[in-house]
């Protein structure tokens, strides 16, 4: 490939947060995952775990689709993949990778924004980051299952099996980018009967997830199913801070105290006006009451809050741990609010901007699906620190003006020319390339 313009320089970036630094990042992190396998296999475990990576990575519609157009010359110098997996061989392989062996790449991942210092535009409040937990589905057959499905019993006595997830991400009000952290599966354990649920996944996650960052400061920002007083105890328990959501249709006996106590002259009121925008913004909150009349011992700080404009009211509240004061209290809400970015950002994100996420790339009887979903959710997470950190990327996303678009033009480019890089890829639909006419063999016989 010629033409790109030598004289335009692309936009400087930190090399060790290029998308080809954190792929060998992400291969050096698959060697470590165990192969039970005998030592003389044809195509090495990292080479298939990179396979299905690369997968995501190019947006690929299927799995099918992939192995067509795989074009083993720049899977090798962009991914570092030296053998590439037919579709059947990668379904065996990685149905007997347990997805706990990926955790680890994901935190070198996020060790490498830390050190690159990347994450501190992300700080929210007081050097704390906000931390979006929500959970998704993202399988669903009455046919198709495995050991791990959840399954969904019907009034006629039919199942439908599922497979989701409890999502989590580093969030910010003011940054469209998010950073993922490895989902906690939902998944049926062996042995068990009943259903594993988005409680029992929390308490795993945030056991895990200080395991992984002991030392990092989190605001849990969550929907109001998280407003309960064992999930509370939770992030207690592992020092993390919340602004979970509340609803007076199922948290009355809280309304009813924030009432008698504005009856009582001790909720504060307060007002700011946003002339720019056209809006005036109304909160009142307490501190100090009783979560419900069952657990009257768990304390919450509630915030209730009016967004008016000219032609639309909402309206919303959280209870938080954090004391509520007239300073804090917007910072407060929005964080609340932010927490929409987790479904907006990352699961919209992935169902509709070309990750497929809820296309079934394969199911298997073990790992498999989950396997595949995590692999995503790493490619995603690439993506991401590219958003953050790389201005070359930026630049051709505005450039091309979607996502979509993007990784059709990347995907287009990578199948068709030899390329040594993503960066050379990425500069080439910056700055445009010359197209050459195909060269054709002449049979001379």
């Amino acid at each position: 490939m010629t033409g790109i313009p030598m004289a335009n320089v692309a936009p400087k970036a930190r090399k060790h947060l290029s998308a080809d630094a954190l792929f060998q990042l992400v291969h050096t992190g698959f060697d470590h995952v165990p192969d039970d396998r005998p030592a003389d296999v044809d195509i090495a475990l990292p080479d298939v775990i990179m396979s299905a990576f690369a997968m995501f990575s190019l947006k690929a519609p299927a799995l099918l689709a992939f192995d067509k157009e795989r074009a083993e010359g720049n899977l090798h110098t962009i991914y570092g993949i030296q053998r590439v997996p037919c579709d059947t061989y990668m379904r065996e392989i990685l149905e007997l990778v347990s997805p706990k062996w990926l955790r680890p790449v994901f935190t070198s991942v996020f060790r490498q924004l830390q050190r690159g210092k990347a994450l501190e535009a992300l700080t929210f409040l007081d050097g704390h980051y906000l931390l979006a937990l929500d959970g998704t589905e993202y399988f669903s057959s009455k046919t198709i299952h495995c050991a791990s499905c959840l399954h969904r019993v019907h009034r006629d006595g039919s199942l439908t099996y599922t497979h989701q997830m409890l999502g989590a991400a580093i969030i910010h009000p003011d940054q469209r980018a998010v950073i993922p952290l490895m989902p906690e599966p939902i998944v049926n354990r062996d042995g068990t009967s009943k259903n594993d649920c988005e409680r029992n996944a929390a308490k795993r996650f945030v056991a895990k997830l200080r395991q992984d960052h002991p030392h990092l400061k989190f605001i849990v920002t969550e929907d109001s199913l998280s407003s309960n007083a064992p999930h509370i105890a939770t992030l207690q328990d592992y020092d993390l801070h919340s602004i979970l959501g509340v609803k007076e249709g199922d948290h009355a006996y809280l309304f009813q105290q924030v009432q008698a106590a504005e009856h009582a002259g001790r909720v504060t009121s307060y007002e700011r006006h946003d002339r720019a925008a056209g809006l005036v913004h109304r909160f009142r909150f307490l501190n100090n009451v009783p979560l419900n009349a069952s657990n009257v011992e768990v304390r919450v700080n509630f915030i209730e809050y009016w967004e008016m404009g000219q032609d639309k009211v909402q309206h919303f509240s959280w209870i938080t741990d954090l004391r509520v004061t007239n300073r804090n209290v917007f910072h407060l809400m929005r964080g609340g609010r932010a927490r929409w970015k987790s479904e907006n950002e990352t699961f919209n994100t992935l169902k509709n901007q070309g990750y497929h996420f809820e296309h079934n790339y394969g199911h298997g009887e073990q790992h498999l699906s989950v396997a595949f979903a995590m692999l995503m959710m790493l490619a995603f997470l690439v993506d991401q620190a590219q958003q953050l950190c790389c201005a070359l990327f930026r630049a051709v996303w505005l450039k091309l003006g979607s996502k979509r678009l993007l990784w059709e033009r990347m995907r287009a480019l990578f199948y068709t020319y030899a390329l040594m890089s993503m960066r050379q890829l990425f500069e080439a639909l910056l700055y445009g390339f010359k197209r050459s006419s195909p060269l054709v063999p002449m049979d001379s016989s």
